[in-house]
C-alpha cells in the first residue's frame, strides 16, 4: 500500500522539531482527518533556506509528506521552493494511495504558509504566492492531482 519512501520517512522522518525565532512559520490542518502541519523556515539575507523544521500530528502519510517536504526545501531559494508542489512531493516519495493525497495538499499549503509569514514579517512580495488556506479540506476538491 505504501512505498519503501513513504515508510522510511514515516519510521526516520527527518527535520523534526521547530526553529526559534524562525524567519517563516506556517500551520495548515485538514478537519476532515485532523490532520495538523507545522513548517518552521529559516530563511537567510538572500533567501535562502538554511533550515527547515515541522511538527505533524496525523497519520503516517501526513508524517511522510511532512518529513519529504522539508528535505525539498532546504537549501533553496524563496522562488525554488514556491515551485514545490503537491505532486513533486509524492513524486519524491515514490506515489500516495488516493486517500492520502491531502497529506501532500497539507505540506504544499504549510510550506506557503510559513513563506506567507516571511513575507508578511518583512513587508515583502513573494512572486505567486497567495494567502494560504488553514484549513485545506475546505477547498479539496478544487485541487488537481
Amino acid at each position: 500500500m505504501y512505498s519503501e519512501k513513504v515508510m522510511d520517512h514515516f519510521m526516520n522522518p527527518r527535520n523534526v522539531g521547530e526553529i526559534e525565532n524562525a524567519s517563516g512559520v506556517g500551520t495548515v490542518g485538514n478537519a476532515k482527518c485532523g490532520d495538523i502541519m507545522r513548517i518552521f523556515l529559516d530563511i537567510d539575507e538572500e533567501g535562502i533556506i538554511r533550515d527547515v523544521k515541522f511538527k505533524t500530528f496525523g497519520c503516517g502519510a501526513a508524517v511522510a509528506t511532512s518529513s519529504m517536504a522539508t528535505e525539498l526545501v532546504k537549501g533553496k531559494s524563496i522562488q525554488e521552493a514556491m515551485q514545490i508542489t503537491n505532486k513533486a512531493v509524492m513524486d519524491a516519495l515514490d506515489g500516495l494511495p488516493s486517500v492520502k493525497v491531502h497529506c501532500s495538499l497539507l505540506a504544499e499549503e504549510a510550506i506557503h504558509a510559513a513563506l506567507w509569514d516571511y513575507a508578511t514579517k518583512n513587508g515583502i512580495v513573494i512572486e505567486g504566492l497567495e494567502q494560504p488556506k488553514s484549513d485545506i479540506s475546505e477547498h479539496e476538491e478544487d485541487e488537481e492531482y
